[in-house]
């Protein structure tokens, strides 16, 4: 539902009094009774005064969203902001009530917009958050206005409960769930009265209605309902939107930090219209259900970030499912040091990237950060002197300091033929999106010949195996041995919440399966997640990466041969300082970034 933190049992002496009972919250009451409680100083309280006299409309305001706008610091603790979530607090305290700070994501919002109606819920300004069949739980910012809990609890027939929350989350909410939810519902009684199979020339006209309106409106409720989607999507920092169509209902997952999170149901019908529209977006054939699709969609976030969305359907038995990857540009850093790189892996990384030709292979599998680790490579190395050429399969991200080809598969426009292209286009450096075949591998060996650098990704579990690959596809291994400069293996984990993580005993001895090749000695200090709002009570918020990484020495050049033994090799390799994907994890563990069972999730397993 939502993260509660409770308040004492029982509202403090007069608390009612002083903020007046069964009525809404008054400004000069409420600045009274901070003052008493020491939250504000005299010069404070003449400031937020002056400030609502000055400004025009503000007293429509809630009181802490007055105070609160001002930024003044908690008279309590100097050094600390006065923050609204701060007073809401306070004012949960104050009423003897839970504090709530809401997570949409946590809510079932379809049950929750059934209980009142948008028009009781406005006027008294309370917000459902948690439906069974026993009780009901509210969440208010006016904590001594009673005068709907009596009727409530006839009307409803079940316990009702209150809890606090922010003024500013409770506004949003109630506009933003009735307003979905009667889109979602004026959208499937607009697909329930199509019967004749031209659902795709009603849907069409439907979307066309109200153009001259704003959008959000109530005849824009397929345009509002995707709309309110990919905001959403931004502001809960999703890398993936999954709409899968189901029987009767279905659902809408984000990935978030690696992990699928449920967060929304649509009426099947309602998620054909959803699908129809982002398809339009996207400029794929809104027609055509039974072949798999590819498009793209390029808008802006609330906060006025480019963002691109990349877009794939796929027919399934219910319908087409919808997957949409966000790429935001804010993940592609210009900074290796914020990739997760040490400071040993990022001077070996720049090593490799800072030669002139050879070919530089980064290997994963699918969801490890590849593209993040090329991408950010290759923004540090497009200086205005040097030509960056890629060849993609899709583009992931379109940026302007490089020249990006698609691969096109039906005019024969392989990545073969991509870099054959691209060897005539005077390139200093050519990224290739994935080395898949002989003949792609033949060609990046041949530009890397002819004096180019050569990045590119690999689908292996580790370094040394992207040998064995290279060799397993047909290319000679004098050839690997002439061009080869380097192979990175890299996985992602997430990292503990910054805000929230709590100094916790060491598991010994997962600590010493974790480090049994590297030896590494037992950090002093051992963290472990907690939970937060900024983390949603998770306890990790963001990823970083993991690495081993691997020069082809001339040690390891001679032992590049066609029946390779790839034990020794490896011996070899960690022999000369390769640090193996386990002692990177373990070092990020070790620096309090993230955990043992993290890591250990994402690690291949130990032969």
């Amino acid at each position: 539902m939502a993260s509660v933190t409770p308040s004492p049992v029982g509202a403090q002496p007069n608390a009612a009094a002083a903020l007046g009972l069964h009525r809404r919250l008054d400004l000069d009451e409420t600045l009274a009774v901070l003052l008493a409680d020491g939250l504000l100083t005299e010069p404070d309280l003449k400031r937020v005064r002056a400030d609502v006299r000055t400004t025009r409309g503000r007293t429509e305001l809630h009181p802490l969203v007055l105070v609160a706008n001002l930024k003044l610091a908690d008279a309590r603790h100097p050094d600390k902001p006065l923050s609204l979530e701060v007073l809401t607090e306070w004012l949960a305290h104050r009423a003897g009530l839970p504090y709530v700070k809401i997570d949409p994501m946590k809510i079932d919002v379809a049950a929750v917009t059934q209980v009142v109606s948008h028009a009781y819920a406005n006027r008294y300004r309370i917000l459902p958050i948690a439906v069974s069949s026993m009780q009901v739980v509210f969440a208010t910012s006016e904590p001594f206005d009673t005068r709907w809990l009596a009727d409530l609890g006839h009307i409803l027939h079940r316990d009702i409960q209150r809890v606090v929350a922010s003024p500013l989350d409770v506004s949003r909410y109630l506009t933003e769930w009735w307003g979905v939810q009667r889109s979602i519902q004026r959208a499937k009684d607009a697909k329930n009265d199509i019967h004749d199979g031209r659902a795709i020339l009603n849907f069409e006209q439907l979307v066309e209605l109200g153009k001259a309106g704003d959008v959000g409106v109530d005849d824009h409720h397929v345009v509002h309902i995707v709309d309110w989607l990919l905001q959403y999507a931004f502001e809960q920092r999703a890398s993936d939107i999954h709409l899968e169509p189901r029987r009767e209902t279905s659902p809408i997952r984000f990935r978030i930090d690696g992990v699928m999170h449920k967060v929304f149901e649509l009426p099947t019908p309602v998620m054909t219209a959803v699908t129809s529209r982002i398809k339009i977006l996207g400029r794929m054939d809104v027609a055509e259900k039974r072949r798999p699709q590819d498009g793209r969609i390029k808008t802006r976030s609330q906060g006025g970030r480019e963002v691109e969305l990349r877009l794939s359907s796929m027919p399934t038995a219910f319908g087409e499912k919808m997957v949409m990857r966000i790429f935001d540009p804010d993940i592609v850093v210009k900074e290796f040091r914020q990739l997760g790189f040490s400071a040993e892996e990022e001077k070996i990384w720049r090593e490799f990237v800072d030669r002139p030709h050879g070919i530089v292979l980064v290997t994963g599998p699918t969801g490890s950060g590849k593209t993040t680790t090329l991408y950010s490579t290759l923004k540090v190395l497009a200086t205005p002197d040097i030509n960056v050429c890629t060849v993609e399969d899709p583009i992931e991200m379109v940026s302007p300091e490089f020249n990006q080809m698609q691969v096109h598969q039906a005019i024969d426009l392989d990545f073969a033929a991509g870099v054959r292209t691209l060897m005539r286009q005077d390139p200093d450096i050519i990224m290739v999106g994935e080395i898949r075949d002989l003949e792609t591998a033949q060609m990046a060996v041949q530009a890397s010949l002819t004096g180019h650098l050569v990045l590119s990704t690999l689908h292996t579990n580790d370094a040394p195996s992207a040998l064995t690959r290279l060799l397993d596809l047909g290319v000679p291994n004098y050839l690997i041995q002439s061009t080869l400069t380097g192979i990175v293996a890299q996985r992602l984990v997430r990292t503990l919440c910054p805000h929230c993580k709590v100094e916790t005993p060491l598991d010994v001895q997962a600590w010493a399966a974790l480090t049994h090749h590297s030896h590494l000695a037992p950090p002093a200090k051992n963290y472990g997640p907690k939970g937060c709002l900024e983390c949603r009570k998770t306890g990790f918020l963001g990823r970083t990466g993991i690495y081993e990484m691997l020069r082809v020495s001339p040690a390891i050049r001679a032992l590049i041969q066609p029946q390779m033994d790839l034990a020794k090799l490896t011996a070899t390799a960690l022999n000369e300082g390769m640090q193996p994907l386990r002692a990177s994890a373990a070092a990020q563990v070790a620096r309090g970034i993230t955990t043992i069972p993290e890591v250990i999730h994402v690690l291949p397993p130990v032969d």
